[in-house]
This record gives C-alpha cells, structure tokens and sequence, in this order.
C-alpha cells in the first residue's frame, strides 16, 4: 500500500504545478477585462465632446499602462489642429512649445487607419528636449461614420516594458468605443446648435415685425451669430447706393471701432468679394487670404474667418462677417452651414418686414389723404366763410376798437388758413411727386430717407413751421444742399447710431440742425468738408456754427434769415 501510494503520488502532483499561473493570468484577463469596461462606459458618460475627448485619452492611458498619452482631432487636410496630452504638466507643455501638426509618425495612422506598434524606436527628440520620450509607441485610430476622427497616441508603458499585442487590441476596443461616444455627442452638440439658430432665427423675425429700428436688428443678428461661432469679431457692411462701395454700419467684438463706419470697394477685398459670392466665403488666415488684397491690413491679428450675403440671388442687402483670432481652430462645415441660413433667414424676414411697413405707409398715406380733403374741403372754406362774413361786419362798426379787434381777428384767420394749407401740402406730397415742383418738407423728407442706407439706420425728422409757404425756392435749395452735406459727413466720419434733423421756422428766420451721438468731426474735415456749408450760410446773409453736446457727438446749425415773399409767389405756395 505503502508503495503503491508513493507510485501515485508524483504522478497527481506533476499536472498541477502549472496551475497557480493559469489561475494568475486568468485572474489579470479577468481585472483587465472588467478595466475595458468600465472605461468603455466610462467615455459614453458625457455628452460634451470635449469632456468625451479627455475621458478617452485619460481611460488609455490608464487600461495599457502608458505614462505619456495623447488624443490628435484630425482636420480635412490631414493636419492635427487640436492635440489633448496626457501625463504631461502645464509646465511641460509650455516648454515644448508648438504641439504636433501631424506629420511624421504621428500622422502615419491618420493617413493609414490602422494600428501602429512600431518594434523599432522612432527617432529620438534632441536631448534635453522638454518631450515625452516615444518608444515604446502606440497608436490606434478613432473613427467616426467611416471616417478618421483623431488618433489615440500612447508612450512610454511603465516598466520599461515594450506594449503587447493585447495592449493593441485593448486600445482599439477602446477607440471603437470612443468613436461611438464621439458620434453621440457630435449629434448632442449638432441638435443644441440648431436649437440655437432656431431661436436666433426666430428672435430676428419677431424683432423686425415688430417694428424695431433696422440698426437694432443688424446688432441682434450680428451679437447671435457671434455667440453661436465664438467669434470674436462681427461685421455687417450694406451697399452705399451710387458709390460702388460698402459701408461697415455695425462693428461688434475685439477692435470693432476701427472697423466701424468705414467705406470698402463693392467688389474687391475680402467683404467685396463675399458680398458677391453666393454662399460662405471661407478663410484660414483672412489676414494672409489673397482676397484681402490691399486691406490686409484692416484684418491684422485675425485668423479664421467666415463670411455670408445677407440675402440670396439679386436682392442682397449687406454681407455678415465673423473672425477669429490669429491661431484659433477654423471654422468647420457644421458651423457655417446653418450660418448662411440664418443669414438668408434674416434677409426674408427684413423683405417681410419692409413689405409689411410699405403697406403700413400706403394706408397711412390714404389716411392722410383723406384728412387733406377734409381740411380743404371743410375747415377751410368754413373759416373763409366767416373771414369774409367778419370783414363784412367791419364796415359797419364805428368803434375804433371794437374795429381794430375784428381786423386782428380776419387777420388770425388768414394765419390759421395758411397753416392748415402747409399742413395739406405735407399731407399731399405723394401727389405732386414728378408731376409739379416739390416743395421743401418733401424735399428734406426725401434727403433724410436717402441718408438711411449710408448711415445704417434712419434719422430722426422734426419740422416747424410755414416751410412752403416762407421759404423761397433759391433758399429751399441751399437749405437741401446743407442737409445733404450735413448726412454725408455724419455718416463718413461720425460713427453714430442716431442722427436728429430739425427744420424750424419762425417769422424772419429759418434754422437748420443736424445733430449725432458719434464720435465728432475730424480736424481736417472742419477745415475743408464745412466750407461749402459756410459759403451757403455767407450767400444767405446767415451763419453756421458746429458744437459738441453735452452728451457727446456734433451739432451743425446754419441759420439764415427770411425775406418776405412777392405777392405771386405768396400766392402760388398757398395754393
């Protein structure tokens, strides 16, 4: 018994000695195994990509061992744009300076998806250089619909140990993983992009229908596009009708004032040529962009831009442009995109709008008619009636005074006959449009309507007064001319977002005042773009004066005083 239980026992004992080890790697599969999952979950946990992009680089880094990791984003030409490291500090990654551009063996997986494990060691960084070693190397790459995304890079497996092929395997389970998670909050990022543009859209349609100042709506439309890009500077230039250029009406962001209120060619430069072009005009680097042209330099320090036709076909009204600082990421498809059509949105709804104001005039214009006619028709003939019935009742008082009251009386008649006449005229003066001599309220109105497109907004028009019927028509055309002078030069120079025009007219005087909120005239312009005003102020026997308010900007007044009117020409303006 004895030696049979010794003949067996070697033979038992000699299949288990292996058995610890089994047991050991099974266990490690097993850790490692659990490991991949719960990184794998890990990643699928946040919805913003860039909370997704280091979870993954941090879960590689962590489920092969590496002390040095990194996620490259790929760009359309091959290039990394965006690089995340890992296992590196912040004083690290400033002393490596300008991080990969995806040449070398970085880019070899972008331009060939497929997992890299070289087993020779790439060639060393110099010494003393401030970069993560690079052998043991491996990489992996994340794809996303089809197409490389970025790439998983890890260095350096603690240990001095050299990555396995299990490794290999572990982080390209990882990047499948990772690509879903990516795709998942691509989409996430897409829907509340959309949802913003919806709702700028929509505020910009209620905004106009509702009957807000134009400069206000070009102010929303550029502060939302600004905000759904992160640019960092917004522009709208709108065409400056007969001069064949483009005139920036609002500036928003960094440096915005030097752009405002400045003049640019229609169909040269960067926004000349967006303007024309039907669809995005794209931009890496807009100051070294050969379509700048001779305005390069307006564009110093800008990189990436974008920039949209407000509109589409031949109604174009303006051009929006939005630009990043020198450096930033580009602007990508899924950005300009629902930019142009917000911007075609934002036409329609300014056509929608204008129609809608046109309809508005139109029966504000019939009502005014109507009132004319009234006036003329009623009030009038009744208050000649009793005018005349008074003067006949003249002739048979006796008493001095009670004399001298009614002949006040027939004289205030007639006043408030001629008021209510310059009242029908500017009622009236869509009628005798092209079919008789215009009078001066129509005159002014038209000129401040004219202004609006170069000055981006419409002034504000106050009038006073007998204006058709005390103002001679030689002094009616200086006073047009100072007007015209007066708009062109606010809206040149003075980088206003109101401008106030007050025409007042008193027994013996005419004054005119153009008033802004801007930054005020230049020198040079004092010196020369005024002396024309000043000869017409001379000619009339006026004067004209420039001040500041107290509230900032400039105020133009030229004053001159009014002779009487002959008898014909009394005659015809009241008629």
């Amino acid at each position: 018994m004895t030696e049979r239980s010794q003949d067996t026992h070697p033979a038992t004992a000699e299949p288990l000695s292996p058995l610890p080890t089994h047991i050991d790697v099974a266990d490690g599969s097993r850790h490692r195994i659990h490991d991949l999952l719960e990184a794998v979950l890990s990643v699928g946990r946040g919805l913003e990509l860039p909370q997704v992009l280091r979870r993954v680089v941090a879960a590689a880094t962590v489920l092969v061992d590496a002390e040095y990791g990194a996620l490259g984003v790929t760009s359309e030409n091959h290039t990394l744009p965006e690089f995340l490291p890992a296992g590196v500090s912040d004083e690290q990654r400033a002393a490596i300076g300008p991080l990969p551009n995806g040449h070398g063996l970085l880019g070899t997986p972008i331009r060939h998806p497929e997992p890299l494990r070289p087993a020779q060691p790439p060639e060393p960084p110099p010494p003393h250089a401030p970069h993560p070693p690079t052998h043991p190397f491996l990489g992996a790459p994340i794809q996303v619909r089809g197409e490389v995304f970025g790439t998983l890079y890890l260095t350096q497996k603690r240990g001095d140990r050299a990555f396995t092929a299990e490794d290999q395997a572990v982080l390209q389970t990882l990047a499948a993983a990772a690509g879903i998670a990516i795709e998942n909050s691509r989409l996430y990022e897409e829907s509340r992009s959309q949802a913003r543009w919806l709702a700028a859209g929509s505020e910009v349609t209620n905004s106009l229908l509702s009957g807000s100042p134009r400069a206000e709506v070009l102010s929303l439309i550029i502060d939302r596009a600004r905000a759904n890009v992160s640019a960092d500077l917004g522009i709208v230039a709108v065409p400056v009708e007969g001069t064949g250029r483009l005139r920036i009406v609002l500036a928003t962001g960094d440096e915005a004032e030097s752009h405002h209120g400045t003049f640019v060619p229609m169909h040269e430069g960067y926004l000349g040529t967006a303007f024309a072009h039907d669809g995005a005009s794209q931009s890496h680097d807009i100051e070294s962009d050969p379509r700048s042209g001779d305005d390069a330099a307006r564009w110093a320090g800008l990189g990436p831009a974008v920039a949209v036709p407000i509109g589409s076909g031949t109604v174009v009204r303006g051009v929006l442009l939005l630009a990043r600082k020198k450096g930033e990421n580009p602007y990508s498809p899924e950005e300009t995109e629902p930019l142009t059509a917000f911007a075609r949105q934002a036409s329609l709804a300014m056509e929608l709008a204008e129609r809608r104001k046109d309809a508005e005039q139109m029966a504000l214009l019939e009502d005014r008619d109507r009132i004319a006619r009234d006036l003329h028709d009623l009030a009038i003939q009744r208050l000649f009636a009793t005018g005349m019935t008074l003067q006949g009742v003249q002739r048979l008082v006796t008493h001095p005074q009670a004399e001298q009251r009614l002949r006040r009386a027939v004289n205030d008649l007639d006043t408030t006959i001629k008021i209510i006449r310059s009242t029908i005229f500017g009622l009236r003066t869509h009628e005798t449009a092209g079919t008789a001599p215009q009078g001066l309220r129509t005159r002014i109105a038209q000129a401040v309507e004219a202004s609006a497109a170069p000055l981006g907004f419409a002034p504000a028009l106050q009038i006073e007064g007998l204006v058709e019927t005390h103002v001679s028509m030689t002094l009616a055309d200086h006073v047009v001319a100072v007007l015209v002078e007066a708009l062109s030069n606010a809206a040149r120079y003075a980088r206003a977002s109101s401008v106030e025009v007050h025409l007042r007219v008193t027994p013996g005087r005419l004054t005119l005042t153009v008033t802004d909120n801007g930054v005020g005239m230049p020198v040079d312009v004092r010196s020369s773009g005024l002396s024309n005003i000043e000869e017409r102020a001379r000619a009339a026997g006026g004067h004209f004066e420039t001040s500041r308010p107290r509230q900032g900007g400039t105020r133009l007044t030229w004053t001159v005083p009014l002779e009487p009117l002959n008898g014909r020409r009394q005659a015809d303006a009241e008629r």
